[in-house]
């Protein structure tokens, strides 16, 4: 971040409805630093019948999978992502499709591009994701820039 405030600004997309909310945010900011803002999405594919425990995948899938699930989401996502960088004015070289675990790549790509912000929204809808983490909570503890986390309407829950 520079002294007149953030430069390169990320901002993880999932395309649901309710996370316009985070895009709004990633506008405003872009546009009150004079920032970068580039977009990921992350293709968290999982190949049928692999477990995924403590981070690691534990074993080999017990259904044929030659990938091409894999790539027609990836595929999608692209074309989505394409159409969204399109609406909020971000180049194409700005619009970045990753797979694997979302918090570790976006993690990764917030590193490569020299990101010195990144905007998520929150989907703790239930108590299993509060007991895992939270992809935010995750990027915290990584440290790799400023994490902007953008609670989605409808989760507020009262304590």
């Amino acid at each position: 971040m520079s002294s007149n405030g953030y430069t390169h600004i990320l901002v993880g997309v999932d395309f649901a409805p309710e996370s316009e909310v985070v895009l709004e945010r990633a506008v405003m900011m872009r546009d009150r630093f004079d920032a970068r803002l580039s977009l990921v999405n992350v293709v968290d594919y999982v190949a049928p019948g692999t477990e995924y425990a403590g981070g690691a995948f534990v074993a080999e899938p017990i259904l044929p999978d030659d990938g091409r699930l894999e790539k027609e989401l990836l595929e999608l996502a692209q074309k989505e992502i394409d159409v969204l960088g399109e609406r909020l004015s971000v180049p194409a070289p700005d619009r970045i499709i990753e797979s694997g675990p979302t918090a570790r790549s976006i993690q990764h790509v917030a590193r490569d591009i020299g990101a010195d912000l990144v905007i998520v929204g929150v989907h703790e809808r239930n108590w299993l994701g509060r007991l895992l983490g939270s992809t935010p909570q995750s990027l915290l503890k990584h440290e790799v820039c400023d994490v902007l986390a953008v609670r989605l309407d409808g989760e507020a829950e009262a304590d």
